[in-house]
């Protein structure tokens, strides 16, 4: 068996764990990534497109912002649709910060690339993946890689190996406590090369579902909308689906979509998931390995970059100063930030979707709430804080 030592292993080289890894080496502390599926694979990975100030600002820092610079797209504001109208969320306005539009593959793109010149070790393809004695101070990983068997000694083991992973499945039953909440329905998601039907993001509650315009660039467009969680991605071609979206979005945002052929289309269920403590003996996990949202608030990829931010000051601390006290509070101080986050996506959701088992006095609530919300700043300047990002 090869043996080797590093300070921190990281598990998963997610968006989540490439940052990890970066901010680490910025500071001078050994890290290696070790990841189950291929480059590729990673790469191939669909998600959302959303990034807080807490992202960006991180990017910018590590000076791994040359494509997100060039090629981002400042957003300052977006819409709620009530079916009628369209109610304007000034972010920009509101908070004096905005949110940027840079899909997160091409986050995970640029965290790839950077990491052979910053010696950013990354095993790719490593089979039978196990964590080992977290409960003291010697963790170390197994794996297999083309045949040869490997041992990874470290002083912390990091999970950002996603909701899947091993990570989270090493703590103990009676060390950990799950708190999770699963919708009734999914999104359904087409990506399309066609330029988008507005400038901003439009979360629409129609009598036949929830739908949003979204976007990756001005010549790529992401549109979903709310679908059982039963329904068959096959039973969906591409132009039924641009029906229900022209449907859906109303009048005014539908008439200006434009059609075009699915580059991908898939089917995401929602849920809500949180694990406590966010850390066992000499683990810590970071991003969907610890908790997952609906992706209605935009927060999955933005809360693990909160996770991250607290976790590489927290070992920072730890290897360069001798300070135990952030690695004991990481989970702590990470959980404040990650349950209001749940709050926000759990609050959005129930205001945007019809439930199934809703009556008509949930739906009065629904009306009710979206006219207070156009008619009151202070409502708006709620949701615009949160949309934006809470502050670390």
């Amino acid at each position: 068996m090869s043996r080797s030592r590093t300070q921190v292993a990281i598990v998963g080289a997610g968006p989540a764990g490439l940052l990890l890894g970066h901010l680490l080496r910025a500071e001078g502390i050994d890290v290696v990534i070790v990841e189950r599926a291929s480059a590729d694979y990673v790469l191939g990975r669909i998600r959302a497109g959303v990034l807080e100030a807490t992202l960006t600002d991180l990017l910018h820092r590590l000076g791994i912002d040359a494509r997100l610079n060039a090629e981002g797209l400042p957003h300052d504001g977006f819409y709620l649709s009530d079916g009628e109208k369209l109610i304007h969320i000034a972010v920009g306005e509101l908070t004096g910060k905005r949110v940027t539009v840079y899909g997160q593959t091409e986050v995970t793109r640029d965290l790839m690339a950077a990491a052979p010149e910053r010696g950013l070790e990354v095993v790719y393809q490593a089979d039978d993946l196990a964590l080992n004695a977290i409960e003291t101070d010697a963790p170390y990983l197994t794996y297999s890689k083309d045949g040869v068997a490997h041992r990874l000694d470290a002083r912390f083991i990091c999970g950002c190996d996603g909701f899947h992973g091993p990570s989270r499945k090493a703590i103990p039953d009676f060390a950990g406590r799950t708190f999770e909440k699963v919708y009734p329905f999914g999104w359904l998601g087409i990506l399309a090369d066609v330029p988008p039907c507005d400038d901003e993001l439009i979360y629409a509650n129609h009598p036949r579902g929830f739908a949003l315009a979204s976007m990756r660039s001005q010549t790529r467009s992401r549109y979903y909308i709310q679908v059982p969680s039963s329904e068959d991605v096959a039973d969906w071609s591409d132009d039924r689906l641009w029906d229900e979206l022209t449907i859906r979005l109303g009048p005014e945002a539908g008439s200006r979509i434009t059609r075009g052929p699915a580059i991908e289309k898939s089917i995401a269920p929602l849920r809500s998931f949180v694990f406590e403590p966010m850390a066992y003996g000499s683990l810590f996990l970071a991003g969907d390995a610890a908790h997952i949202v609906p992706p209605t608030g935009a927060k999955g990829l933005n809360l693990a970059a909160s996770d991250v931010a607290y976790l590489s000051e927290a070992l920072a601390g730890f290897f360069l100063r001798s300070d135990n006290d952030g690695v004991a509070g990481y989970s702590a101080r990470a959980l404040a930030r990650v349950w209001k986050s749940e709050r926000f996506s759990w609050q959005l959701t129930t205001l945007m979707h019809r439930f199934p088992a809703s009556d008509a006095f949930d739906r009065r609530m629904q009306q009710a709430e979206l006219d207070y919300i156009a008619g009151s700043e202070a409502a708006r300047k709620s949701i615009a804080e949160n949309y934006v990002g809470l502050p670390l």
